[in-house]
């Protein structure tokens, strides 16, 4: 009997609804997975507001591995 493996996904490849959002850090929740991560902001001079990630809103993450050096 062959067993076929789950395939684990990447974060970068989920789909997550935004579930909180404070001035330091964003909850997300994972559409397919239901794990929940934690964003840090990075540039805290920036806070984050619910006005620009509404409670419920889809997001996807992008890989910075990815993008172009500045």
């Amino acid at each position: 009997m062959v067993q076929m493996k789950e395939t684990e996904t990447s974060i970068f490849e989920e789909q997550y609804r935004v579930v909180a959002v404070e001035s330091d850090r964003l909850l997300v929740r994972g559409i397919f997975s239901g794990e929940v991560l934690t964003i840090i902001n990075s540039e805290p001079e920036t806070p984050l507001a619910q006005a620009d990630y509404p409670p419920g809103t889809l997001i996807a993450l992008t890989d910075p591995s990815t993008a172009p050096l500045n």
